[in-house]
């Protein structure tokens, strides 16, 4: 069993009652990792996604490895038949062989380049290990998708919804760096396996995701008109996907505000994290009662604790 996408799963709302009972005690199953290893390959910084993560699996009773490869690994090719007389020195068979032999859960992390579409949507990195390792693939974010983060905004939504059929809002907002699509895409992915919610997408014009990822998903150009009655606004920049990596919009108009917030339906602000105040979202509304990011965050455990939990058992 690999997790690669939140597709991956069976049943979300299955998935998500499971979370938050292991939540409710989370060293119930500490004896079902005894002996085994999760090693962490990190291709990009983080924060929440190796610490959440690392926690999940200490929980589980697992041995953690972790291997920054912007520091210490070996430059890696991923190209079959490549003639490797230049800048890598190692390829994916190998490392990914070798990595396999060291643990029994390979959990990944590698960004979009932002350069070049078809290799970021080709998922070079996670393609490559999920070709030539042995062992469970765990997706920490790559070029196109954040399982992990997906999941965890699905918990939180079960915890705070308040009606049967809440509004959700996937909004974006200004960054002055090209950001990836990774979030956005597994929220939009996540969203459509959801039978009771109300979504809507909001973004400039040309700022669409990907066609293949959004199909019939509801856009609106307003931002004021997506924002009303909303019950959760879900706040992340992406860069542009047609003139692919760039930044081609940075209105400070779609700032997400308190008098933005007051279109919704006493609406819960989301965002994944980290996330630039006064640039992507005012002081006043990330430090509201409303805000529930830091929520978000701490469901970033649970939702690796299950993924890891469901391989673990089947191994």
């Amino acid at each position: 069993m690999n997790y690669i996408s939140i597709k991956d799963i069976d049943s979300l709302s299955k998935w998500v009652k499971s979370a938050i009972k292991i939540k409710k005690n989370p060293l119930k199953n500490k004896k079902l990792g005894k002996n085994k290893t999760l090693i962490m390959l990190f291709f990009n910084s983080s924060l929440r996604t190796r610490l959440s993560t690392q926690k999940a699996a200490m929980n589980l009773g697992m041995n953690v490895m972790v291997m920054n490869f912007g520091s210490e690994g070996w430059t890696l090719e991923f190209e079959d038949g490549a003639v490797m007389n230049s800048g890598a020195s190692e390829h994916i068979k190998e490392a990914a062989e070798v990595v396999s032999q060291y643990g029994d859960i390979i959990a990944i992390r590698a960004f979009a380049g932002l350069l070049d579409k078809e290799k970021d949507y080709a998922e070079t990195v996670i393609s490559g290990f999920l070709k030539h390792a042995t062992v469970p693939i765990v997706n920490m974010e790559s070029a196109v998708r954040h399982p992990l983060q997906s999941l965890a905004d699905a918990i939180t939504m079960e915890e705070f919804k308040t009606k049967h059929k809440p509004k959700v809002v996937l909004s974006w907002a200004p960054h002055p760096r090209a950001l990836p699509q990774a979030v956005a895409n597994s929220f939009v992915e996540m969203m459509q396996m959801q039978k009771d919610m109300d979504f809507v997408i909001t973004h400039p014009e040309g700022y669409e995701l990907s066609s293949e990822i959004t199909k019939d998903c509801k856009i609106e150009y307003d931002q004021n008109k997506a924002f009303e009655n909303a019950d959760f606004v879900y706040v992340k920049n992406w860069s542009n996907f047609n003139d692919y990596g760039k930044v081609t919009n940075s209105d400070p108009n779609w700032t997400v505000t308190a008098e933005k917030m007051a279109l919704t339906n006493n609406g819960k602000f989301m965002h994944c994290l980290p996330v630039r105040r006064n640039v992507i979202v005012s002081d006043e509304v990330i430090d509201s009662e409303n805000s529930i990011v830091i929520e978000q965050a701490n469901n970033r455990t649970y939702s690796a604790q299950l993924v890891l939990q469901k391989i673990l058992k089947k191994l």
